[in-house]
């Protein structure tokens, strides 16, 4: 097992950041419309929050894990949201 050691946050903190840098492109486009590209982006926070995931087991720290799991799932959560409401505005047009 791994050596307990300082949990590290940057990753799920990196996690969240693309998560807001994916709602700010789809605000900007219009939110109810949706945008593939803020979708794409806000999902792409699932690579660092994983990773944030594995640094927490491999360090057992309960806090860096649960962050981590918590921003994978919004991630994957606010992208598809994302890109289903582009996608279901372009079906409307």
């Amino acid at each position: 097992m791994g050596t307990p050691v300082a949990d590290s946050k940057t990753p799920a903190l990196a996690a969240f950041g693309l998560i807001v840098f994916g709602i700010v492109i789809a605000a900007v486009q219009g939110l109810t419309r949706g945008s593939i590209a803020g979708g794409v982006i806000a999902g792409l926070g699932a690579i660092p929050g994983c990773y944030g995931m594995w640094k927490g087991i491999q360090q057992e720290t309960q806090g860096t894990l649960a962050i981590s799991v918590v921003s994978v799932l919004l991630a994957l959560a606010v992208g598809g949201a994302l890109i289903v409401l582009s996608v279901v505005d372009l079906i409307r047009r």
